[in-house]
C-alpha cells in the first residue's frame, strides 16, 4: 500500500487525541448526519449527508474508545487494515482480524469496541444506485449468498442476512483491491469518484468469486424485479410503464403495483433516480454544459431537473464542479 497514505492514517486525528484522554468517545458529526426521525431513539440512524459530493465516502474509524450503537441508511463495509477489532453486530459478537471485510446492511444496528494505537478500521460507504444492475445480472448465475445481498437490496426486499463476514483470502485478492480504493480515495486525484465507484463493482464481483457461499434458488418474482430494474438502467431516457407492461405480458397497472411492491418506490421514482445518477455521473466525469447534460438524460424542465438534484444529492449540479 502506498507508504504516505498508511503514513497519514496511522496519525493521530483531533477526535482521536481527546479520546485518548478521556477514553470517552467523542462524535465529530454534524447534526445533518443523523436522521431527525430518530433523535429519541438511543441507536443514532447515519443519513445521506456523507454522499453530498461523492458516490463512495471513505474514513478511518477513530480509535481509543468505544464507539456508540448506531445504524445506517446506506451500505457500510469495515475493512481491517491492520489489527483488529470487536463489534456487536445486530446482537451478536463478530471479530475480525486483519485482511477481513464486514459488509452491513441498511438498518443494521452495531457498535464497535475500542481500538488500540496499531488497529486500523476503515468505513467504505455506498448506497443502493453504487450497485450496477448490469454487473449484478452478469453474476446471477454465482449462487452465492453475496449475490442474493445483492439482489435483494437493490430490489427493495429486506435481506434475512443483516451482515456478511468475508474472512481474509488466502491469495490476499481483496486485500490488493482494498488497498487501491482506501489509496485513490485519500490521494484526491482527478475523476477519483470515477475510479473508485469502478473498484466498488471489482471488489464486489471478486466477493462473489472468492467467497462462493451456496443459497437457495432465486424466486420468480425477484427475477422480474431485477430485469425491470436492467431495463430502467439501460432505457431510463425512454422508457415507459406502457411499454414495459406490454413487454411482461402484464396490465399496466398490476406492473405498477408490482414494482412499488417489491421495490419499495415507484417506477416514476426509479426512473428519475436512474436519469439523476446518470446525471451526476456526467457532471463528475465530463466537462459537458449542464443544460447538454439534461437533454441527454431524457429531462426536459430544468428547474425540476434541478429541484430533484438538490432533493437528491443535497447539492446543487454546478456546485459538483467547484
Amino acid at each position: 500500500m502506498d507508504s504516505r497514505v498508511l503514513g497519514r492514517l496511522r496519525q493521530h486525528e483531533l477526535v482521536e487525541n481527546e479520546q485518548l484522554k478521556t477514553g470517552h468517545h467523542v462524535s465529530d458529526l454534524p447534526n445533518k448526519a443523523i436522521s431527525k426521525q430518530n433523535s429519541t431513539q438511543k441507536v443514532k440512524v447515519l443519513n445521506n449527508y456523507f454522499f453530498r459530493n461523492r458516490d463512495v465516502y471513505i474514513s478511518k474509524h477513530d480509535r481509543f474508545a468505544d464507539y456508540p450503537t448506531h445504524s445506517h441508511q446506506f451500505l457500510e463495509m469495515n475493512y481491517m487494515l491492520n489489527g483488529s477489532c470487536d463489534q456487536i453486530v445486530d446482537g451478536k459478537e463478530i471479530h475480525l482480524n486483519k485482511g477481513d471485510l464486514l459488509l452491513i446492511d441498511v438498518g443494521c444496528s452495531h457498535s464497535i469496541k475500542k481500538l488500540n494505537e496499531a488497529d486500523l478500521l476503515i468505513n467504505l460507504l455506498f448506497r443502493d444506485q453504487s450497485i450496477s444492475i448490469n454487473l449484478l445480472d452478469d453474476m446471477r448465475r454465482s449462487n452465492s449468498v453475496l449475490y442474493d445481498f445483492l439482489i435483494n437490496r437493490v430490489s427493495g426486499s429486506d435481506n434475512s442476512l443483516k451482515y456478511i463476514i468475508f474472512r481474509n483470502n488466502i491469495d490476499n485478492d481483496i486485500q490488493y483491491t482494498m488497498e487501491d480504493i482506501i489509496t485513490e480515495y485519500y490521494s484526491k486525484r482527478e475523476f477519483s469518484d470515477s475510479i473508485i465507484k469502478s473498484y466498488l463493482s471489482i471488489l464486489l464481483t471478486k466477493l462473489v468469486r472468492h467467497y462462493h457461499v451456496p443459497t437457495d434458488q432465486k424466486n420468480p418474482q425477484q427475477k422480474l424485479m431485477v430485469q425491470i430494474l436492467k431495463d430502467i438502467s439501460t432505457d431510463f431516457r425512454t422508457i415507459n410503464l406502457t411499454d414495459l407492461a406490454k413487454k411482461y405480458g402484464y396490465n399496466k397497472n398490476y406492473l405498477s403495483n408490482f414494482i412499488k411492491k417489491e421495490a419499495g418506490k415507484s417506477f416514476s421514482t426509479l426512473v428519475m433516480n436512474q436519469r439523476l445518477i446518470q446525471a451526476h455521473s456526467q457532471i463528475t466525469s465530463t466537462t459537458l454544459p449542464i443544460s447538454e447534460i439534461i437533454d441527454n438524460i431524457g429531462m426536459k424542465n430544468k428547474t425540476s431537473f434541478y429541484k430533484k438534484y438538490k432533493a437528491y444529492y443535497l447539492m446543487m449540479p454546478g456546485d459538483e464542479r467547484k
